[in-house]
């Protein structure tokens, strides 16, 4: 189900522009100094995993992979850590997206969880197989975090889609 905010409001398509313009955003906060801090959720997995649920024929694995293989040189990471674990999520949330969607925003929530997670534990995997040191288990809270923040994400993300029915050329709203 989509959120309605008034009866006077349709759901527009979505703008190809907005999809990019989210994703670069969600690229900038993760390279924040504040993104390795315990419980701050991965905002590109995050975004990602939202874009694949919700237009699974724009945003896929190849946007997935991109913002991986960025994420991986700005975090000066193993090639491929990040690329590995947005490709997986956007391909199981793309595949998912339709039984997602049937359920109200609070359930969607507990299935972008199992996501979520799986990014984390894809990327310690990895770090620990190169023999990079525990980070310990708050680096787990990320991901429960996201899935908190996944019903105003949800709203924030498709806002600027909803329309008044009626245009008026003079009313700037």
């Amino acid at each position: 189900m989509q959120p309605t905010f008034t009866s006077s409001r349709i759901l527009q398509p979505v703008r190809p522009w907005f999809v990019v313009l989210s994703l670069l955003a969600a690229l900038m906060l993760n390279l924040l100094p504040t993104s390795e801090w315990p419980g701050v959720p991965d905002w590109a997995a995050l975004t990602l995993i939202f874009w694949s649920v919700r237009e699974s024929r724009r945003v896929g694995m190849g946007w997935g992979f991109a913002l991986g293989l960025l994420m991986d040189v700005a975090d000066a990471s193993l090639l491929g850590q990040h690329a590995l674990a947005y490709v997986l999520a956007t391909y199981i949330a793309s595949s998912l997206s339709k039984r997602i969607l049937w359920f109200p925003l609070a359930q969607q929530a507990l299935h972008v969880l199992p996501l979520l997670l799986l990014v984390q534990i894809l990327q310690f995997g990895v770090r620990m197989a190169s023999g990079a040191a525990f980070p310990g288990l708050d680096y787990l809270i990320g991901p429960f975090v996201g899935a908190v923040l996944w019903l105003p994400l949800t709203y924030a993300l498709l806002l600027p889609q909803y329309q008044p029915v009626e245009r008026d050329a003079n009313r700037p709203i």
